[in-house]
């Protein structure tokens, strides 16, 4: 393996990790990234103007792509469906901050992610 490909691995896991923290470990916990003045997840999907299944349906879908994700670290043919995939979802969140006129720094790990899928995907193709 080359370098590239361990950067490659690394962001993988990375993603993968981060997405899954943040649905399956703190979705009740308040951070400073979250839409408008929402302490959960579910009161941000609310503050968005979605309902409580909508985030559940969004969540299922960020969940089974980031494990997608980590699984195409030893079947890469998930690779750019999961990247891909989690990369709307992404744009969609972004979309969302700013639907609600959030300060630019929440649209941040959104951003962030979106870009690194984009990598992914791109090294994929």
């Amino acid at each position: 393996m080359t370098t590239f490909d361990y950067i490659i691995l690394a962001l993988k896991i990375i993603v993968g990790a981060s997405i899954l923290n943040v649905w399956l470990i703190q979705p009740k916990k308040s951070t400073k990234w979250r839409g408008g003045n929402a302490d959960t997840i579910i009161e941000e999907f609310k503050t968005y103007g979605l309902t409580k299944n909508m985030c559940y349906v969004i969540g299922f879908l960020k969940v089974s792509l980031a494990i997608l994700l980590l699984l195409s670290v030893k079947f890469p043919e998930f690779t750019l469906f999961a990247s891909l995939g989690l990369a709307a979802l992404l744009l969609g969140s972004i979309a969302m901050h700013l639907k609600i006129k959030d300060p630019l720094y929440k649209s941040f790990p959104a951003a962030l992610f979106l870009v690194l899928n984009l990598i992914i995907a791109y090294t994929a193709y």
